[in-house]
Protein backbone atom coordinates (compact mmCIF):
# COMPACT_ATOMS: atom_id res chain seq x y z
CA UNK A 1 0.00 0.00 0.00
CA UNK A 2 0.95 3.50 -0.50
CA UNK A 3 2.31 5.70 2.51
CA UNK A 4 -1.03 7.15 3.93
CA UNK A 5 1.28 10.32 4.82
CA UNK A 6 1.13 10.86 1.02
CA UNK A 7 -2.68 10.95 1.22
CA UNK A 8 -2.75 13.13 4.07
CA UNK A 9 -0.25 15.96 2.39
CA UNK A 10 -1.14 15.85 -1.16
CA UNK A 11 -4.58 13.96 -1.50
CA UNK A 12 -5.28 15.96 -4.69
CA UNK A 13 -1.74 14.50 -6.31
CA UNK A 14 -2.70 10.92 -5.65
CA UNK A 15 -5.99 11.28 -7.07
CA UNK A 16 -3.75 12.35 -9.89
CA UNK A 17 -1.38 9.67 -10.00
CA UNK A 18 -4.72 7.13 -9.82
CA UNK A 19 -6.23 8.53 -12.44
CA UNK A 20 -3.06 8.17 -14.80
CA UNK A 21 -3.34 5.06 -14.34
CA UNK A 22 -7.34 4.78 -15.72
CA UNK A 23 -8.10 3.88 -12.30
CA UNK A 24 -9.86 5.30 -9.18
CA UNK A 25 -9.39 4.83 -4.96
CA UNK A 26 -11.78 6.12 -2.47
CA UNK A 27 -9.06 9.11 -1.23
CA UNK A 28 -11.85 10.99 0.17
CA UNK A 29 -12.79 8.62 2.42
CA UNK A 30 -9.69 7.33 3.37
CA UNK A 31 -8.72 10.82 4.45
CA UNK A 32 -12.78 10.86 6.29
CA UNK A 33 -11.57 7.75 8.08
CA UNK A 34 -8.07 8.61 8.73
CA UNK A 35 -9.06 11.97 10.59
CA UNK A 36 -11.92 10.16 12.60
CA UNK A 37 -8.95 7.68 13.36
CA UNK A 38 -6.63 10.58 14.63
CA UNK A 39 -9.95 12.65 16.44
CA UNK A 40 -10.46 8.91 18.61
CA UNK A 41 -6.86 8.89 19.44
CA UNK A 42 -6.78 12.39 20.86
CA UNK A 43 -9.56 12.31 22.77
CA UNK A 44 -8.41 8.60 23.66
CA UNK A 45 -4.98 10.25 24.99
CA UNK A 46 -7.10 12.94 26.68
CA UNK A 47 -9.37 10.96 28.56
CA UNK A 48 -6.36 8.43 29.71
CA UNK A 49 -4.57 11.83 31.00
CA UNK A 50 -7.59 12.51 32.89
CA UNK A 51 -8.02 8.86 34.12
CA UNK A 52 -4.40 9.12 35.55
CA UNK A 53 -4.91 12.45 37.23
CA UNK A 54 -8.35 10.45 38.96
CA UNK A 55 -6.19 7.72 39.98
CA UNK A 56 -4.17 10.13 41.88
CA UNK A 57 -6.76 11.80 43.42
CA UNK A 58 -8.29 8.56 44.66
CA UNK A 59 -5.38 7.83 45.86
CA UNK A 60 -4.40 10.93 47.92
CA UNK A 61 -8.32 11.08 48.79
CA UNK A 62 -7.91 7.39 50.09
CA UNK A 63 -5.02 8.30 52.42
CA UNK A 64 -6.57 10.94 53.82
CA UNK A 65 -9.45 8.92 54.45
CA UNK A 66 -7.36 6.32 56.05
CA UNK A 67 -5.54 9.22 58.63
CA UNK A 68 -9.60 10.13 59.64
CA UNK A 69 -10.38 6.90 60.62
CA UNK A 70 -7.23 5.78 62.32
CA UNK A 71 -7.74 9.70 64.32
CA UNK A 72 -11.51 8.62 64.65
CA UNK A 73 -11.15 5.21 66.13
CA UNK A 74 -8.70 6.82 68.53
CA UNK A 75 -11.14 9.19 69.65
CA UNK A 76 -13.55 6.48 70.15
CA UNK A 77 -11.68 4.58 72.76
CA UNK A 78 -10.89 8.46 74.53
CA UNK A 79 -7.76 9.35 73.35
CA UNK A 80 -6.88 12.56 72.76
CA UNK A 81 -7.16 13.80 69.19
CA UNK A 82 -7.74 17.82 68.85
CA UNK A 83 -11.13 17.23 67.42
CA UNK A 84 -14.76 15.74 68.28
CA UNK A 85 -15.84 12.39 67.62
CA UNK A 86 -19.00 14.40 66.13
CA UNK A 87 -16.39 16.23 63.78
CA UNK A 88 -14.30 13.20 62.86
CA UNK A 89 -17.00 11.28 62.02
CA UNK A 90 -18.38 14.27 59.48
CA UNK A 91 -14.90 14.23 57.67
CA UNK A 92 -14.92 10.75 57.31
CA UNK A 93 -18.25 10.63 55.57
CA UNK A 94 -17.43 13.58 53.39
CA UNK A 95 -14.00 12.01 52.66
CA UNK A 96 -15.20 8.45 52.25
CA UNK A 97 -18.08 9.84 49.37
CA UNK A 98 -15.51 11.99 47.58
CA UNK A 99 -13.13 9.01 47.28
CA UNK A 100 -16.33 7.26 45.74
CA UNK A 101 -17.45 10.11 43.80
CA UNK A 102 -13.35 10.15 42.19
CA UNK A 103 -13.65 5.88 42.18
CA UNK A 104 -16.95 6.64 40.00
CA UNK A 105 -15.58 9.30 37.37
CA UNK A 106 -12.44 6.86 36.90
CA UNK A 107 -15.59 4.49 36.31
CA UNK A 108 -16.82 6.79 33.63
CA UNK A 109 -13.81 7.23 31.88
CA UNK A 110 -12.46 3.99 31.43
CA UNK A 111 -15.81 3.16 30.21
CA UNK A 112 -15.35 5.97 27.98
CA UNK A 113 -12.25 4.82 26.63
CA UNK A 114 -13.34 1.12 25.98
CA UNK A 115 -16.07 2.85 23.96
CA UNK A 116 -13.65 4.55 21.74
CA UNK A 117 -11.03 1.55 21.87
CA UNK A 118 -13.86 -0.40 19.95
CA UNK A 119 -14.64 2.25 17.88
CA UNK A 120 -11.14 2.39 16.78
CA UNK A 121 -10.93 -1.34 15.83
CA UNK A 122 -13.54 -0.78 13.65
CA UNK A 123 -12.15 2.47 12.09
CA UNK A 124 -9.02 1.16 12.06
CA UNK A 125 -10.16 -2.17 10.22
CA UNK A 126 -12.13 0.43 7.87
CA UNK A 127 -9.12 2.58 6.92
CA UNK A 128 -6.59 -0.71 5.99
CA UNK A 129 -9.71 -2.00 3.58
CA UNK A 130 -9.80 1.34 1.72
CA UNK A 131 -6.08 1.74 1.56
CA UNK A 132 -5.76 -2.19 0.31
CA UNK A 133 -7.96 -0.54 -2.73
CA UNK A 134 -5.83 2.24 -3.77
CA UNK A 135 -3.03 1.38 -6.50
CA UNK A 136 0.51 1.84 -6.11
CA UNK A 137 1.76 5.33 -7.74
CA UNK A 138 2.69 5.27 -11.14
CA UNK A 139 6.50 6.36 -11.48
CA UNK A 140 7.03 9.00 -13.69
CA UNK A 141 9.12 7.68 -16.33
CA UNK A 142 6.08 5.39 -17.32
CA UNK A 143 4.42 6.61 -20.16
CA UNK A 144 1.02 7.86 -20.04
CA UNK A 145 -1.79 5.96 -21.64
CA UNK A 146 -5.25 4.90 -20.46
CA UNK A 147 -4.93 1.47 -21.78
CA UNK A 148 -2.40 -1.32 -23.59
CA UNK A 149 -2.46 0.37 -26.82
CA UNK A 150 -0.95 3.34 -25.57
CA UNK A 151 1.91 0.99 -24.18
CA UNK A 152 5.56 1.65 -25.92
CA UNK A 153 6.68 -0.95 -28.35
CA UNK A 154 11.08 -1.11 -28.79
CA UNK A 155 12.32 -3.05 -31.80
CA UNK A 156 12.58 -6.10 -32.08
CA UNK A 157 15.95 -7.73 -31.03
CA UNK A 158 17.87 -10.91 -30.80
CA UNK A 159 17.69 -13.99 -33.61
CA UNK A 160 16.34 -13.09 -37.14
CA UNK A 161 12.68 -14.20 -37.37
CA UNK A 162 12.18 -17.86 -38.17
CA UNK A 163 11.95 -18.12 -42.62
CA UNK A 164 10.83 -21.32 -43.82
CA UNK A 165 10.58 -22.60 -47.01
CA UNK A 166 6.46 -24.47 -46.40
CA UNK A 167 3.90 -23.06 -44.20
CA UNK A 168 4.55 -23.10 -40.56
CA UNK A 169 2.15 -24.81 -38.43
CA UNK A 170 0.83 -23.48 -35.21
CA UNK A 171 1.57 -25.78 -31.91
CA UNK A 172 -1.67 -26.97 -31.70
CA UNK A 173 -1.49 -28.78 -34.33
CA UNK A 174 1.70 -29.62 -34.61
CA UNK A 175 1.84 -31.03 -30.91
CA UNK A 176 -0.48 -33.55 -31.70
CA UNK A 177 0.63 -34.79 -34.40
CA UNK A 178 3.97 -35.33 -32.70
CA UNK A 179 1.75 -36.47 -30.00
CA UNK A 180 3.21 -34.18 -27.44
CA UNK A 181 0.12 -32.73 -26.45
CA UNK A 182 -2.98 -33.89 -25.70
CA UNK A 183 -5.85 -31.38 -25.80
CA UNK A 184 -8.91 -34.28 -25.37
CA UNK A 185 -7.70 -35.93 -22.20
CA UNK A 186 -6.91 -32.94 -20.92
CA UNK A 187 -10.30 -31.50 -21.41
CA UNK A 188 -11.52 -34.92 -19.73
CA UNK A 189 -9.48 -34.68 -16.41
CA UNK A 190 -10.04 -30.77 -16.07
CA UNK A 191 -12.38 -29.59 -18.87
CA UNK A 192 -11.50 -26.80 -21.33
CA UNK A 193 -8.06 -24.46 -21.27
CA UNK A 194 -6.00 -27.38 -19.01
CA UNK A 195 -4.20 -30.34 -21.98
CA UNK A 196 -1.63 -32.69 -20.93
CA UNK A 197 2.01 -32.77 -22.39
CA UNK A 198 3.12 -36.41 -23.11
CA UNK A 199 6.69 -37.87 -23.60
CA UNK A 200 8.72 -35.53 -24.75
CA UNK A 201 6.69 -32.49 -24.70
CA UNK A 202 6.43 -33.07 -20.73
CA UNK A 203 10.44 -33.57 -21.10
CA UNK A 204 11.02 -30.53 -22.85
CA UNK A 205 8.91 -28.44 -20.61
CA UNK A 206 10.75 -29.73 -17.48
CA UNK A 207 14.28 -29.49 -19.71
CA UNK A 208 13.22 -26.08 -19.81
CA UNK A 209 12.47 -25.24 -16.39
CA UNK A 210 15.62 -26.90 -15.22
CA UNK A 211 17.91 -24.71 -17.47
CA UNK A 212 16.04 -21.63 -16.58
CA UNK A 213 16.82 -22.22 -13.18
CA UNK A 214 20.15 -23.43 -13.38
CA UNK A 215 21.06 -20.42 -15.77
CA UNK A 216 19.65 -17.70 -13.18
CA UNK A 217 21.13 -19.12 -10.11
CA UNK A 218 24.68 -19.67 -12.10
CA UNK A 219 24.83 -16.43 -14.29
CA UNK A 220 22.68 -13.97 -12.42
CA UNK A 221 23.21 -15.11 -8.39
CA UNK A 222 20.02 -16.08 -7.65
CA UNK A 223 19.18 -18.37 -4.85
CA UNK A 224 16.84 -20.35 -5.42
CA UNK A 225 13.73 -21.26 -3.38
CA UNK A 226 11.32 -24.06 -3.51
CA UNK A 227 8.08 -22.40 -1.61
CA UNK A 228 4.84 -24.09 -0.73
CA UNK A 229 2.53 -24.05 -3.52
CA UNK A 230 -0.52 -22.98 -1.32
CA UNK A 231 -0.33 -20.26 0.94
CA UNK A 232 -2.39 -18.31 3.02
CA UNK A 233 -4.61 -15.30 2.50
CA UNK A 234 -2.39 -12.99 3.79
CA UNK A 235 0.16 -13.84 1.28
CA UNK A 236 -2.11 -12.83 -1.68
CA UNK A 237 -2.92 -9.91 0.62
CA UNK A 238 0.65 -8.69 1.24
CA UNK A 239 1.49 -9.18 -2.63
CA UNK A 240 -1.04 -6.60 -3.54
CA UNK A 241 -3.44 -9.48 -5.04
CA UNK A 242 -6.25 -9.14 -2.69
CA UNK A 243 -8.84 -7.82 -2.15
CA UNK A 244 -8.89 -6.97 -5.52
CA UNK A 245 -8.57 -10.03 -7.24
CA UNK A 246 -10.62 -11.95 -4.99
CA UNK A 247 -12.19 -13.55 -7.88
CA UNK A 248 -9.12 -14.93 -10.21
CA UNK A 249 -7.85 -17.24 -7.19
CA UNK A 250 -8.32 -20.61 -6.42
CA UNK A 251 -9.03 -21.10 -2.90
CA UNK A 252 -9.86 -23.94 -0.60
CA UNK A 253 -13.66 -23.33 1.07
CA UNK A 254 -12.80 -24.78 4.26
CA UNK A 255 -9.46 -23.71 5.13
CA UNK A 256 -7.20 -20.31 4.98
CA UNK A 257 -5.57 -21.49 2.25
CA UNK A 258 -4.60 -20.49 -1.80
CA UNK A 259 -3.47 -21.54 -4.26
CA UNK A 260 -0.31 -19.47 -5.59
CA UNK A 261 -0.88 -17.17 -8.71
CA UNK A 262 2.66 -16.74 -9.25
CA UNK A 263 5.69 -17.24 -7.18
CA UNK A 264 5.81 -13.56 -6.57
CA UNK A 265 2.91 -13.97 -3.64
CA UNK A 266 5.27 -17.02 -1.72
CA UNK A 267 8.73 -14.70 -2.11
CA UNK A 268 7.03 -10.83 -1.32
CA UNK A 269 6.02 -12.42 2.36
CA UNK A 270 9.42 -14.21 2.46
CA UNK A 271 10.65 -11.87 4.93
CA UNK A 272 7.10 -10.46 6.50
CA UNK A 273 7.59 -8.87 9.80
CA UNK A 274 11.50 -8.68 9.23
CA UNK A 275 14.32 -6.09 9.93
CA UNK A 276 17.09 -6.34 7.23
CA UNK A 277 20.76 -5.79 7.43
CA UNK A 278 21.40 -2.99 4.59
CA UNK A 279 24.38 -4.77 3.89
CA UNK A 280 22.70 -7.89 3.12
CA UNK A 281 20.48 -6.17 0.05
CA UNK A 282 20.06 -6.97 -2.78
CA UNK A 283 18.93 -10.10 -1.70
CA UNK A 284 17.82 -11.99 -5.09
CA UNK A 285 15.67 -14.79 -5.06
CA UNK A 286 14.69 -17.78 -8.03
CA UNK A 287 11.31 -20.05 -7.65
CA UNK A 288 9.69 -22.42 -9.55
CA UNK A 289 6.12 -23.12 -9.26
CA UNK A 290 3.42 -24.04 -10.88
CA UNK A 291 0.07 -21.00 -11.33
CA UNK A 292 -3.29 -21.16 -10.77
CA UNK A 293 -5.61 -18.48 -12.09
CA UNK A 294 -9.12 -18.49 -12.24
CA UNK A 295 -8.80 -16.52 -15.29
CA UNK A 296 -11.75 -14.69 -17.11
CA UNK A 297 -11.18 -15.26 -20.95
CA UNK A 298 -14.06 -14.30 -23.35
CA UNK A 299 -15.27 -16.84 -25.63
CA UNK A 300 -13.76 -17.45 -28.95
CA UNK A 301 -10.38 -15.27 -27.71
CA UNK A 302 -7.41 -17.61 -27.31
CA UNK A 303 -9.39 -20.71 -27.37
CA UNK A 304 -6.65 -22.90 -29.39
CA UNK A 305 -3.71 -23.87 -27.96
CA UNK A 306 -1.94 -23.81 -24.96
CA UNK A 307 -1.58 -19.61 -25.07
CA UNK A 308 -4.12 -19.57 -22.25
CA UNK A 309 -5.24 -21.47 -19.43
CA UNK A 310 -5.90 -22.04 -15.55
CA UNK A 311 -2.89 -23.91 -14.85
CA UNK A 312 0.70 -22.93 -16.04
CA UNK A 313 4.23 -23.23 -15.12
CA UNK A 314 6.37 -20.21 -14.42
CA UNK A 315 10.28 -19.38 -12.97
CA UNK A 316 10.13 -16.00 -11.56
CA UNK A 317 12.82 -14.26 -10.21
CA UNK A 318 12.84 -11.39 -6.89
CA UNK A 319 14.28 -8.90 -5.83
CA UNK A 320 14.63 -6.74 -2.54
CA UNK A 321 16.81 -3.87 -2.08
CA UNK A 322 17.05 -0.45 -1.26
CA UNK A 323 15.24 2.37 -3.02
CA UNK A 324 18.51 3.84 -4.45
CA UNK A 325 19.22 0.49 -5.78
CA UNK A 326 15.54 -0.30 -7.32
CA UNK A 327 15.53 0.78 -10.45
CA UNK A 328 19.00 -0.15 -11.27
CA UNK A 329 18.02 -3.61 -10.23
CA UNK A 330 14.93 -3.37 -12.49
CA UNK A 331 17.22 -2.73 -15.43
CA UNK A 332 18.95 -5.51 -14.03
CA UNK A 333 16.50 -8.03 -14.09
CA UNK A 334 14.85 -7.27 -18.04
CA UNK A 335 18.31 -8.11 -19.18
CA UNK A 336 18.15 -11.19 -17.10
CA UNK A 337 15.19 -12.17 -18.46
CA UNK A 338 16.16 -11.31 -22.03
CA UNK A 339 19.08 -13.29 -21.45
CA UNK A 340 17.02 -16.45 -21.09
CA UNK A 341 15.34 -15.47 -24.07
CA UNK A 342 18.42 -15.10 -26.46
CA UNK A 343 19.61 -18.64 -24.69
CA UNK A 344 16.75 -20.03 -26.25
CA UNK A 345 17.40 -18.33 -29.68
CA UNK A 346 14.03 -16.07 -30.16
CA UNK A 347 13.24 -12.94 -31.39
CA UNK A 348 11.92 -10.32 -28.68
CA UNK A 349 10.80 -7.00 -28.04
CA UNK A 350 10.27 -5.04 -25.21
CA UNK A 351 7.16 -2.91 -24.28
CA UNK A 352 7.15 -0.45 -21.84
CA UNK A 353 3.59 -0.70 -20.45
CA UNK A 354 1.73 2.34 -20.04
CA UNK A 355 0.12 4.14 -17.14
CA UNK A 356 -3.07 2.36 -17.53
CA UNK A 357 -1.74 -1.28 -18.32
CA UNK A 358 0.13 -1.22 -15.14
CA UNK A 359 -0.29 -3.55 -12.75
CA UNK A 360 -2.25 -2.61 -9.52
CA UNK A 361 1.15 -3.28 -7.40
CA UNK A 362 3.85 -2.07 -10.01
CA UNK A 363 5.14 1.51 -10.36
CA UNK A 364 6.61 0.56 -13.16
CA UNK A 365 6.32 -2.11 -15.82
CA UNK A 366 8.34 -3.69 -18.66
CA UNK A 367 7.05 -6.90 -20.62
CA UNK A 368 9.29 -9.11 -23.18
CA UNK A 369 7.76 -10.50 -25.56
CA UNK A 370 8.65 -13.33 -27.98
CA UNK A 371 7.78 -14.13 -32.07
CA UNK A 372 6.09 -17.42 -32.31
CA UNK A 373 6.04 -18.35 -36.22
CA UNK A 374 3.67 -21.05 -36.27
CA UNK A 375 0.10 -19.12 -34.61
CA UNK A 376 2.21 -15.87 -36.26
CA UNK A 377 1.86 -13.56 -32.71
CA UNK A 378 4.23 -11.75 -30.24
CA UNK A 379 3.97 -13.51 -26.84
CA UNK A 380 4.71 -12.11 -23.39
CA UNK A 381 6.92 -14.45 -21.66
CA UNK A 382 8.28 -12.13 -18.98
CA UNK A 383 6.60 -9.45 -17.09
CA UNK A 384 9.51 -7.00 -14.92
CA UNK A 385 8.07 -5.07 -12.05
CA UNK A 386 9.25 -2.43 -9.56
CA UNK A 387 6.60 -2.25 -6.68
CA UNK A 388 8.88 0.09 -5.03
CA UNK A 389 7.71 -0.11 -1.15
CA UNK A 390 4.63 -1.02 -1.61
CA UNK A 391 3.97 -4.61 -0.93
CA UNK A 392 6.93 -3.82 1.78
CA UNK A 393 4.31 -1.71 3.49
CA UNK A 394 1.83 -4.74 3.11
CA UNK A 395 4.30 -7.12 4.92
CA UNK A 396 6.26 -4.83 6.72
CA UNK A 397 9.31 -5.45 5.52
CA UNK A 398 12.15 -3.58 6.62
CA UNK A 399 16.02 -2.55 6.88
CA UNK A 400 18.02 -1.13 9.05
CA UNK A 401 20.86 1.26 7.17
CA UNK A 402 24.34 0.99 7.60
CA UNK A 403 24.93 4.90 8.76
CA UNK A 404 22.64 3.55 11.78
CA UNK A 405 19.31 6.24 10.70
CA UNK A 406 15.74 4.68 11.39
CA UNK A 407 14.40 1.92 9.59
CA UNK A 408 13.07 1.84 6.44
CA UNK A 409 10.81 -0.25 4.16
CA UNK A 410 13.04 -2.03 1.50
CA UNK A 411 11.95 -2.13 -2.51
CA UNK A 412 10.56 -5.29 -4.08
CA UNK A 413 11.03 -6.23 -7.69
CA UNK A 414 9.94 -8.90 -9.71
CA UNK A 415 9.79 -10.56 -13.37
CA UNK A 416 9.54 -13.63 -14.58
CA UNK A 417 12.16 -15.54 -16.18
CA UNK A 418 10.44 -16.74 -18.06
CA UNK A 419 6.73 -17.68 -18.68
CA UNK A 420 5.48 -21.17 -19.24
CA UNK A 421 3.53 -22.43 -21.83
CA UNK A 422 4.27 -19.68 -24.03
CA UNK A 423 7.85 -20.58 -24.32
CA UNK A 424 7.15 -23.83 -25.15
CA UNK A 425 4.72 -22.48 -28.02
CA UNK A 426 7.60 -20.54 -29.44
CA UNK A 427 10.33 -23.02 -28.92
CA UNK A 428 7.69 -25.95 -30.95
CA UNK A 429 6.85 -23.70 -33.46
CA UNK A 430 10.03 -21.33 -34.18
CA UNK A 431 12.03 -24.86 -34.48
CA UNK A 432 9.92 -26.98 -36.73
CA UNK A 433 11.08 -28.52 -39.87
CA UNK A 434 9.12 -29.51 -43.18
CA UNK A 435 9.38 -33.04 -41.81
CA UNK A 436 7.12 -32.03 -39.12
CA UNK A 437 9.70 -32.76 -36.62
CA UNK A 438 11.14 -29.85 -33.95
CA UNK A 439 14.83 -29.46 -33.35
CA UNK A 440 15.45 -28.82 -29.89
CA UNK A 441 17.86 -25.80 -29.22
CA UNK A 442 21.23 -26.75 -28.16
CA UNK A 443 21.21 -25.23 -24.42
CA UNK A 444 18.56 -27.38 -23.66
CA UNK A 445 20.14 -30.77 -24.97
CA UNK A 446 22.10 -31.85 -21.99
CA UNK A 447 18.60 -31.63 -19.97
CA UNK A 448 16.87 -33.63 -22.41
CA UNK A 449 19.71 -36.70 -22.27
CA UNK A 450 21.31 -35.31 -25.58
CA UNK A 451 18.18 -35.47 -27.68
CA UNK A 452 18.47 -33.25 -30.63
CA UNK A 453 15.17 -33.82 -32.26
CA UNK A 454 11.39 -33.97 -31.35
CA UNK A 455 9.83 -36.63 -34.08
Amino acid sequence: MIDINLIREKPEWVKTQIARRNDSAPIDEILATDTRRREILHEVEALRRQRNESSKEIGRLMGTLKKLEAELKRAETGQETGQSIETLRAQVQEMAANAEQAKEETRRLGDRIAELDEELRVVEATLREKMLWVPNIPHESVPDGPDETWNVHHDPQGAPEPQFDFEPKPHWDLGVELDIIDFERGVKLSGSRFYVLKGLGARLQRAVIQFMLDYHVTHHGYREIYPPFIVRAQNFEGAGQLPKFFDNIYRDAEEDFMLLATAEIALTNLHRDEILEEADLPISYVAYTPCFRREKMSAGKDVRGIKRGHQFDKVEMYKFTTPEQSYAALEEMKQHAIDICEALGFRYRVVELATGDLGFASAKTYDIEIWAAGCQEWLEVSSASNCEDFQARRVNTRYRPMDGGRLRFVHTLNASGLALPRVMIALLENNQQADGSVVVPEVLRPYMGGIEVIR
